[in-house]
């Protein structure tokens, strides 16, 4: 499910009540968290935070208008997800994620490549989330994303 909310805001308003206090809650964990240089925003239709055009001016290769994506929460149909994409651009990240996991949670590990899915808001391991956004800067996820993705 995509948002047509226009600021972080609306969508936050727009959110069912059980789901409201869960995101309102991974954003303050991230952004209490994630390294200087990230921007919070509405990015395809969730909560976003990306690298700015004053960053990173090349922008996201497939659409160079729009500043480089790292991470969104968003409240899905039948879960609430984070999608991380220096999971997806560093195995030694992964590894470290999944490896943690069973520390900070009961239920196995419901992930995509990017994706982690979280049934119920009591099922979402904060404080690993806090971990996890610390551990990228904007410069690591620029050269990670460069190596991964651009084409040379």
């Amino acid at each position: 499910m995509t948002s047509n909310a226009k600021t972080v805001q609306e969508y936050i308003t727009e959110l069912p009540e059980d789901r409201r206090e869960a995101i309102v809650n991974l954003r303050k964990v991230i952004s209490e968290n994630l390294p200087k240089g990230f921007e919070e925003q509405m990015s395809y239709g969730m909560i976003g935070y990306v690298i700015p055009h004053s960053i990173y001016p090349k922008g996201y290769h497939c659409t160079p208008e729009l500043p480089l994506p790292f991470l969104s929460i968003a409240s899905q149909k039948n879960s609430i997800n984070l999608y991380h994409m220096g999971i997806y651009a560093d195995e030694k990240l992964l590894n470290w994620f999944q490896k943690e996991f069973p520390k900070h949670s009961k239920k196995k590990l419901d992930m995509g490549k990017s994706c982690m899915r979280f049934k119920k808001p009591e099922d979402i391991p904060y404080e690993l989330i806090g971990e996890l956004a610390r551990k990228m800067t904007p410069q690591d996820w620029i050269e990670k994303y460069e190596n991964a993705f651009v084409k040379k």
